[in-house]
């Protein structure tokens, strides 16, 4: 999403919602814009402070939520009881390999997956917004 529209898509849902419109929840709104990665607050959070920010821990955290309560981010979870964040506008649905030793992520996109996703949501009369579908395993820098 370029950085002017998910600005203003923002500005609008705070608005709307009656929330405070703050220069550090659009600080925060840049860097996860421009982490273009899946991260997770605390990632953010030392990133921004690396970079001089002076935004709070708990900025990050309310604000990421805020992200994606307007469908501006995505979250994800990929075991461990760790929530990762990524980008969720103009994404098509895909997958992720989740290394369980190193924690890497792999992101991939398959049509077939869609196609079997398309078929159960068809067979069972239901309207899906999006799916999510992780393998669990051990990548090539950690496979014997």
């Amino acid at each position: 999403m370029k950085k002017e529209k998910a600005h203003e898509k923002f500005k609008v849902f705070l608005r709307n919602g009656k929330h405070r419109i703050t220069p550090e929840r659009f600080e925060v709104l840049d860097f996860a814009i421009e982490s273009g990665d899946h991260f997770t607050a605390d990632d953010l959070y030392v990133e921004m402070k690396t970079g001089k920010s002076n935004v709070s821990r708990a900025t990050v955290y309310n604000t990421l939520e805020l992200l994606v309560k307007c469908e501006i981010l995505a979250k994800r979870n990929f075991g461990e009881n760790k929530t990762f964040y990524e980008s969720s506008y103009n994404i098509q649905n895909h997958g992720h390999l989740i290394c369980k030793v190193c924690g890497g992520i792999i992101e991939f996109n398959n049509p077939k997956v869609s196609e079997i996703v398309d078929n159960i949501v068809l067979k069972n009369n239901f309207k899906a917004d999006s799916f999510q579908f992780n393998i669990f395993g051990t990548c090539n820098k950690h496979s014997k």
